[in-house]
């Protein structure tokens, strides 16, 4: 394995937007701050490359070891010492309960990597984990003055996943915005039956893009955003997409290791905020042999109209039975266009302000064209999933949730099914029971881990669709668990006097007793 050399330098990011105070940012601070000042995303500066013969040299390794490597091409020991790296990455990954942690299965002549083994069943474990640890490691070493207050918006699992990331992190609060009554029940259950007091879930009246409005303009509150020491864990932080590098690398390994012939490998990704797929671009970029990305997408296709005909145009969400990826305006969009228009931040900051203002974006000529030379797409409607669902069970007795089921169909769509291709399935189909229960009855049997949700105390808070309200609400709870610990560490103060002073006085009593024998 290649270890750092002391004296190389960690890449260094900057705002898609272009403001001069959010340009050369060390990683730390990009992980710390997730969203920029000037409300742009951080990208690298530059990407490092991955030689043929080091890739090579990497095929032998654990999914831990290869993750250290890749990430270790971004970070390194000036900003995360190797060992302290090794450290974060080998706790991320001893959380999975597959030993390859993305375990990768063949069926129906192509691919389909599992991403969830992870404690929530779902790929954003993959990310979550290692930003939890990242957090954990960066507070312990003097970010922030050691607290952090984290905001995120969920549409079934980002919300879990950051939460089992976060949950009893010292100087950690986590406050989870979810879209009332548009997350499946057991997404809803794995989030609020967490009982750790730093984890604080709430039901917004709105769709996911209402909460990710919250999230986004509560970033942009300077006032407020300092004095919670605010933090992003959506597919925004940089760290999340860089985490999700290493299975592109781990998969391309895995399928020419069986595959001797396949020299490039394809990628369907089922696509809500463009996080996922976008670990796979710069994977590409790094010097991956990847053939075709495949943005795969619901009946929300805003991405599919933007690959097809160059129309980034915002709608009104449709409910489907991939929540997940029920969303009109993809967050992490904003990187990949940034790199469409030549890494130029004022064409981009002009971009994402008409679409601000007029919810539309349109791209023609040479543009698109380079847009489709980097990904493909397809659309798959609930009657194609569900279909999908159903024959990939009968056929083959493998289940699909109705996301991966989307990232499937899209293949069969491009006629890219083969020993080349690799589907990613983001989540365990009993997440999505109810939906699954419309292509298959009955269900298999679902984990004991999820079964048990149901018989859990769950706590949960509701909230207008209002920023100011969620976040006179998210300052409340923090002083009053600030507030609480206080006590408890006075308590244990007093009683830990208590312990001495009683320990003394007995020791004291027994030397006593001893001389007086004497």
């Amino acid at each position: 394995m290649n270890g750092h050399s002391s004296s190389e330098k960690s890449i260094t990011y900057s705002s898609t937007r272009g403001c001069p105070s959010q340009k050369s940012i060390s990683f730390r601070t990009a992980v710390m701050r997730g969203l920029a000042h000037d409300r742009g995303l951080f990208v690298p500066d530059s990407l490092p490359t991955v030689t043929p013969e080091e890739l090579e040299s990497w095929r032998k390794l654990s999914y831990a070891d290869l993750a250290v490597e890749v990430i270790g091409k971004f970070v390194k020991d000036d900003e995360v010492p190797r060992n302290v790296l090794e450290g974060i990455v080998k706790k991320s990954c001893d959380a999975f309960r597959s030993t390859d942690v993305t375990p990768l299965v063949k069926i129906e002549g192509h691919y389909v990597l599992e991403l969830f083994h992870g404690p929530t069943f779902a790929f954003k474990d993959v990310a979550l984990q290692m930003l939890g640890n990242f957090f954990e490691y960066f507070l312990s070493t003097g970010s922030n003055d050691g607290r952090l207050a984290v905001m995120g918006a969920t549409s079934g699992d980002t919300g879990s996943a950051a939460i089992y990331g976060l949950r009893g992190k010292k100087g950690v609060d986590c406050i989870i915005l979810y879209p009332k009554g548009r997350v499946s029940e057991i997404q809803e259950r794995q989030m609020t039956t967490v009982p750790d007091d730093n984890i604080h879930c709430v039901a917004v009246e709105g769709t996911f893009d209402d909460c990710q409005d919250i999230v986004k303009a509560s970033f942009a509150n300077q006032e407020f955003r300092d004095r919670v020491k605010l933090g992003a864990v959506n597919s925004i932080n940089w760290c999340r997409v860089l985490a999700q590098t290493t299975y592109y690398f781990w998969s391309y390994l895995r399928v020419t290791d069986a595959e001797k012939d396949v020299t490039t490998v394809n990628f369907s990704v089922p696509t809500g905020n463009f996080g996922d797929i976008l670990a796979g671009y710069y994977s590409k970029r790094m010097g991956l042999p990847v053939g075709e990305l495949i943005v795969a997408t619901n009946e929300n296709d805003i991405l599919h109209r933007f690959f097809t005909q160059g129309e980034y145009h915002r709608e009104d969400i449709q409910k489907t039975i991939s929540p997940s990826m029920d969303i009109c305006v993809s967050s992490n969009f904003e990187r990949y266009l940034y790199h469409l228009a030549g890494d130029d931040s004022t064409t981009l900051a002009n971009w994402m302000s008409a679409f601000e203002s007029t919810g539309k974006l349109t791209i023609s000529g040479k543009m698109l064209d380079k847009a489709r030379a980097d990904f493909k797409s397809a659309r798959a409607d609930t009657d194609n999933t569900l279909k999908i669902i159903k024959r990939y069970n009968s056929d083959h007795e493998y289940m699909l949730c109705p996301h991966s089921a989307v990232g499937v169909d899209a293949v069969h769509q491009l006629n890219t099914a083969n020993s080349a291709t690799v589907c990613l399935a983001t989540a365990h189909f009993a997440k999505f029971g109810d939906a699954c229960s419309m292509a298959v009855d009955p269900l298999p049997e679902i984990p004991k881990e999820l079964s048990k949700l149901w018989k859990m105390e769950i706590r949960s808070s509701n909230c207008p669709n209002d920023a100011k309200v969620v976040q006179a609400f998210m300052e409340q709870r923090i002083e009053e668990r600030i507030a609480k610990h206080k006590t408890r560490d006075e308590r244990k103060k007093v009683l830990k006097n208590v312990v001495l002073v009683s320990a003394a006085a007995g020791a004291l009593a027994m030397a006593v007793g001893a001389l007086r024998r004497r």
